[in-house]
């Protein structure tokens, strides 16, 4: 076995084994995108493309330069990063200095001092998550490094498509956290008006919408401090109870 083959195979080894609850979603494109770096043919800094916020970015790299020489895909709407986003292919630039595909992308890169760029899908589920962008300076990538990097990015994608999967779970997870504090927090305000003032659960939490319409807050936030109130037993808010 060769060292280049060598090398992906203990890299995918590396990705397979990864456990994406060990750091945050950067955390982990970082980790991928340093490993990139380490296996794939004469690679000097890589990047990776997602959708940031409904655009497309570069969401995470080794070097600063990559998402100033990516910069120029945006703006125009053209570059190799995006094509294997848009269309789940493997481009290779050969040379920055003679390609014409991408001319405004390849003459920012060559003023970089890039010579050579690979960019490759990141597909999982048979949907496009993003494409790792690999760049070198001293040399050229060639066809086993496509070859190699391909194997590299499929096991990539399964990885970020997890990492994303768990984040958004968990997000969700504590946003439904919340959500039941919240109400717990407006049923015990509501039981503490309809405590003093007789109102049955209806009138109460009317009360509690007026309050927090008229001085412009939160309604969770309008029930926490008449909550506060009561168990400091001190009177509620005057403008809540003569409502």
């Amino acid at each position: 076995m060769s060292n280049p083959e060598k090398a992906i195979r203990e890299s995918v080894a590396v990705l397979s084994e990864f456990f994406v609850g060990e750091g945050t979603l950067g955390d982990t494109l970082t980790r991928v995108a340093a490993l990139a770096c380490l296996s794939i043919g004469p690679a000097d800094m890589a990047g990776i493309t997602m959708l940031v916020e409904g655009r497309v970015r570069t969401a995470v790299f080794t070097d600063p330069e990559s998402p100033e020489i990516d910069s120029a895909q945006y703006d125009t709407g053209e570059g190799p990063c995006l094509d294997a986003f848009r269309h789940q292919r493997v481009y290779r630039i050969d040379s920055t200095a003679t390609d014409h595909n991408w001319p405004t992308f390849s003459a920012l890169a060559a003023r970089h001092g890039i010579v050579s760029t690979l960019s490759l899908p990141l597909i999982a589920h048979h949907e496009g998550v993003g494409a790792l962008n690999l760049y070198a300076r001293s040399d050229r990538f060639s066809a086993a490094d496509e070859d190699l990097g391909a194997i590299f990015a499929t096991q990539a994608a399964i990885v970020l498509a997890n990492a994303q999967a768990y984040w958004d779970a968990r997000h969700l997870s504590e946003q439904l956290g919340q959500a039941m504090q919240f109400r717990a927090v407006i049923e015990q305000a509501k039981g503490v008006l309809m405590a003093t003032g007789g109102r049955n659960a209806d009138e109460a939490f009317q009360l509690l919408v007026r309050a927090s319409q008229r001085e412009n807050r939160k309604l969770r936030d309008v029930a926490t401090d008449l909550v506060e109130r009561a168990q400091q037993r001190r009177p509620p808010d005057r403008s809540l109870v003569l409502d």
